[in-house]
């Protein structure tokens, strides 16, 4: 018979590098798991325990109402949708103007310095025209705010006025 600590034996269990399942060299090093936590009773485990507290009762259910909470998702998504177009229109008025300028003063010099008329060149009328574009910019950026964005936000304004309306009435019980 051998030895449950014979080196020969190549199923000795309390051999950790022979062992079936693998072995974890820090486990010594680890903190032991922790006890299952199990929720205090309900009565006092001492007599100079003071008595359990009761449960704190659940808050009131708020009724809900037949119309859709302020601000409707679909309405401000809408809206966001407006701005986000309306910003893009008048950034790229005014940038791309004024990237093309740049690139035509890197790449076309003598597109540039070519003149129009009488000792005008092209790259002092288009410098010029940065003005007036800027201006277009600030006119298209007014005029998709007037039609486009201004609005959804007043129909949203409306509906959040008549919700806040209505759930002051709900709340004085009229």
């Amino acid at each position: 018979m051998s030895s449950p600590y014979d080196p020969h034996n190549r199923h000795n269990e309390y051999d950790p590098y022979n062992s079936r399942e693998p072995h974890d060299p820090y486990d010594s090093f680890r903190p032991p798991a922790p006890a299952s936590t199990s929720p205090p009773p309900s009565y006092a485990t001492y007599p100079w325990q003071p008595p359990v507290p009761p449960e704190p009762p659940a808050p009131p259910r708020h009724l809900t109402s037949d119309h859709p909470p302020l601000g409707h998702h679909s309405d401000l998504r809408i809206l966001r949708g407006a701005y986000r177009w309306q910003r893009r229109v008048a950034t790229l008025t005014a940038l791309g103007y004024f990237t093309l300028f740049l690139i035509l003063s890197a790449f076309a010099p003598g597109f540039m310095t070519g003149t129009i008329t009488d000792g005008l060149p092209a790259g002092l009328v288009l410098a010029l025209l940065q003005l007036p574009v800027t201006w277009l910019a600030i006119a298209l950026y007014e005029h998709t705010a007037r039609n486009y964005v201004d609005p959804i936000a007043d129909r949203i304004r409306k509906e959040s006025a008549l919700d806040a309306r209505r759930e002051a009435e709900r709340r004085t019980g009229r």
